[in-house]
């Protein structure tokens, strides 16, 4: 939220300087993130009293004004200015002045006549964005007046970061409300002055307790000037919160909520139709907002509606079609209050963040409505004129919040703060903030103002006491505490210990969000159960993920887009599904690799280097579950998956149990991905794949070992896994290890057929093996590669 350094002053007289001002809201809980001039320096623009207003006499768009700055003399100034007029307030930049943008004024002749200055328009002093002619002043000020001096310009821009529970602090009256507190001074809330009706006109209005708006007020305005201008000052005002000036209503709207805090709309009132109520929308009805968009409305969403349907989203944006424009001449006023639980979400389900939704959806003081009301009213008559009608206010107090007690521990407060705090003190800190505080035998009950909707627990109120004590002055204290080495169990591989050893093997770790576009996640995983979010920040993120590889691959391809051609990611997080009404979750590590196997080297053996294959990532996976598995039986069995390319996918098991997949990226998908060569992808089941057991003791052999080596020709489908245990099975303890060590396919080989050559490490712990123990482990594994896999030995 911005605000300016004045009118924050406006409201309390802090004994501060600014800088200082910037370190207490900070250290307040209200984080400063920035803070700027209201303007830049404007040396030498001064107030300037037009005298007369001439016809160019060679120019149909220019006037020659004489002007009053408050010299000896009035100045000519050349203008083409459409609404400069004798008798107006005009900055004027008079010359030698340096204006933002490096413009320098000089003494200059436009089409022949002498001009000595220049009249400006906000923008050309630097704090508009936008003019449609000149800026005009107060037509009481004298010519000559600094133009810093007459708008209040020496001023200080703050924008405060407020957190979701400061709702209190979204104006200026709760910024300087807790401002005051914090530097031990008084506060004078704000008064309400109540305006006495013109009239009896009023329009029927409506709240809806039931519904989440429990209060709603009205008031009626008739006649008010069409041609009236909002002042200067408010502009400024505005201007320095961020907010553009539209229309006068509209302006004391803002300005309104700028200063209270609570947010109100106004109506033109020959376009409303029989009694504005609020009302939950009809599904599908729709609604056009102010900034022209329809939107389609859910049965949980708040509106404001008439005898003609919704004419806004209520806590939001009102509609265009009953909105105040330039010939508006009578409006109704509505300033309520809607529940946080019926405004909370609905903004962001339809793309719009509004200051309106922003403070409704955080909790507004559901006491002011009445007193909001006044001050526009009174504000509107002054700048507008207009005959105020009764003030209308259905207001349910069983269905506003309540503000129970919150009981607050001496000795808690004592053992949380390391401190202890006079009686007295701590509650003067209760009482500043406007809470009702009562004493009780072992500390305080206290109850919160209507606005503060985060004082709950014993917690919340430690906090405040904290806050205002000041952090800086709570001591550091040293502690002694019993030291305990924590746990570690060899039943499982930590998730660390996995994610350091991708990394080591080259794999970069990314964090990707657990919610995804549900467009993108149909494409790589196919249809399934979507878990979708009531309120997803965006469209792009509205389900949650059932796998990580979604995550992964818009990584890869926004780093592609990089010029980054070798990619290794992986990620370790939660994936979701959901069986009947229950959501599941399911810890994973996942990876994808694309690009060459290496970075360019001057020893590769192939120009453009080999890129990444099934069986490079193959060897990560078997590295990574070396690390637990160590002992137990990892197959890779030749499956198909919806993601990823048959004959290049495999679901891989570790004593029969399946715990993921490693497979290349299938070719539909990287053709729309925009994806070539085309990824490899893993993802394993954490708690599977990193289970572990207590490792045995095995020691090692005195003796030798002993080298068979077999060639053997089997059929081309036969696999390493199949042979291996074919050979295990046959071999029999005193095998220690199997190498496959070469692979022919080519003259002398049958089609069909493939040799495949084994090496046999043959090993006794107690003895060393005989030629014909050696003889009959290698006769054994012969027969049984016969038998099982109709093998046999080549020539």
């Amino acid at each position: 939220m911005k605000f300016s350094e004045q009118w924050l002053r406006e409201w309390v007289d802090l004994p501060v300087d600014s800088t200082t001002l910037l370190e207490q809201l900070t250290m307040a809980g209200l984080e400063v993130d920035g803070a700027e001039p209201a303007a830049p320096m404007l040396d030498g623009v001064v107030v300037g009293k037009v005298l007369t207003k001439e016809q160019h006499p060679n120019a149909d768009r220019l006037s020659v004004c004489t002007v009053d700055v408050g010299s000896d003399a009035p100045l000519q100034i050349v203008c083409g200015a459409s609404n400069v007029y004798a008798g107006g307030n005009f900055p004027v930049a008079t010359i030698g002045t340096q204006l933002p943008g490096d413009l320098k004024i000089k003494k200059s002749k436009l089409r022949g006549e002498a001009s000595h200055g220049m009249l400006c328009s906000g923008v050309e002093l630097g704090i508009a964005d936008s003019a449609d002619g000149l800026l005009e002043l107060d037509g009481e000020l004298a010519p000559g007046t600094d133009i810093t001096d007459a708008l209040a310009l020496d001023d200080l821009i703050i924008e405060v970061d407020l957190t979701p529970n400061r709702a209190d602090c979204f104006s200026v009256v709760g910024v300087a409300r807790d401002m005051a507190a914090f530097n031990g001074i008084a506060f004078a809330e704000p008064a309400s002055e109540p305006v006495n009706a013109g009239n009896e006109i009023a329009h029927p209005v409506q709240a809806a307790p039931a519904d989440g708006c429990p209060a709603f007020a009205a008031r009626v305005i008739t006649g008010i000037d069409p041609a009236a201008k909002t002042p200067v000052w408010m502009v400024e005002a505005l201007r320095r919160s961020g907010i553009r000036p539209l229309h006068p209503v509209v302006d004391v709207t803002n300005f309104v909520m700028m200063e209270l805090g609570q947010p109100m709309h106004a109506y033109d009132r020959g376009r409303l139709q029989g009694t504005v109520h609020a009302r939950l929308a009809r599904q599908g009805e729709k609604v056009t907002l102010l900034d022209g968009q329809t939107l389609e409305l859910d049965d949980d969403v708040m509106v404001i509606a008439d005898d003609s349907g919704a004419i806004g989203l209520a806590g939001i944006m009102g509609g265009e079609s009953t909105a105040v424009a330039d010939g508006t001449t009578d409006v109704l006023l509505e300033s309520a209050f809607f529940t946080p639980q019926v405004i909370a979400g609905r903004a962001r389900r339809y793309g719009l963040h509004t200051d309106a939704s922003l403070r409704f959806e955080r909790g507004v003081d559901f006491s002011q409505q009445v007193r909001a009301l006044e001050l526009a009213t009174t504000l509107i008559i002054e700048i507008a004129g207009g005959v105020p009608g009764p003030l209308t206010d259905d207001r349910h107090p069983a269905q506003l919040p309540q503000r129970a007690p919150v009981i607050l521990r001496r000795d808690r407060l004592r053992r949380v703060l390391g401190i202890e705090l006079p009686d007295d003190t701590v509650a003067d800190m209760f009482t500043r903030l406007g809470f009702a505080v009562e004493e009780t035998g072992d500390g305080w009950s206290v109850t919160p103002t209507a606005v503060r909707f985060d004082i709950e627990i014993e917690a919340d109120l430690i906090e405040e006491v904290a806050r205002l004590h000041g952090y800086d002055n709570v001591p550091d204290i040293r502690f002694a505490a019993d030291a305990r080495l924590g746990e570690s169990s060899e039943a499982s591989v930590p998730l660390e210990r996995a994610a350091d050893l991708l990394a080591d093997r080259g794999y970069a770790e990314v964090i990707t969000y657990s919610f995804v576009d549900p467009e993108l996640q149909a494409l790589v995983l196919g249809a399934g159960d979507e878990l979708s979010l009531a309120n997803p920040i965006s469209s792009e993120m509205s389900v949650m993920r059932r796998s990580i590889w979604p995550g992964l691959i818009s990584a890869a391809r926004e780093n592609r887009k990089r010029q980054q051609e070798r990619v290794r990611l992986f990620e370790t997080g939660s994936i979701f599904s959901s069986e009947d009404t229950e959501t599941n979750q399911k810890k994973v590590i996942a990876g994808l690799a694309m690009g060459r196997v290496t970075d360019e080297h001057w020893d590769d053996a192939q120009p453009g280097g080999r890129s990444v294959d099934f069986f490079d990532v193959k060897a990560d996976i078997e590295a990574l579950l070396t690390t637990a598995a160590a002992g137990s039986k990892l197959d890779y069995v030749a499956s198909e998956h919806p993601s990823l390319r048959p004959g290049r996918t495999a679901q891989i098991e570790r004593d029969g149990q399946s715990i993921g997949w490693l497979g290349e990226l299938h070719p539909r998908l990287s053709r729309k991905l925009g994806m070539a060569p085309a990824p490899l992808v893993f993802e394993l089941d954490a708690r599977a794949a990193l289970s572990a057991s207590v490792p045995d003791y095995a020691a090692v052999s005195r003796f030798p070992s002993v080298r068979r080596d077999l060639a053997v020709l089997i059929d081309e489908s036969v696999s390493a896994a199949d042979l291996q245990a074919v050979v295990e099975n046959a071999a029999g303890p005193l095998l220690q290890n199997i190498v496959i060590f070469d692979v022919y396919r080519g003259d002398k080989i049958e089609n069909g057929l493939k040799s495949v050559a084994i090496g046999l490490i043959l090993q006794e712990t107690s003895r060393t093996l005989t030629e014909p123990e050696i003889e009959a482990v290698t006769t054994a594994v012969i027969e049984g590669l016969s038998s099982k896999l109709n093998a046999s030995i080549r020539e």
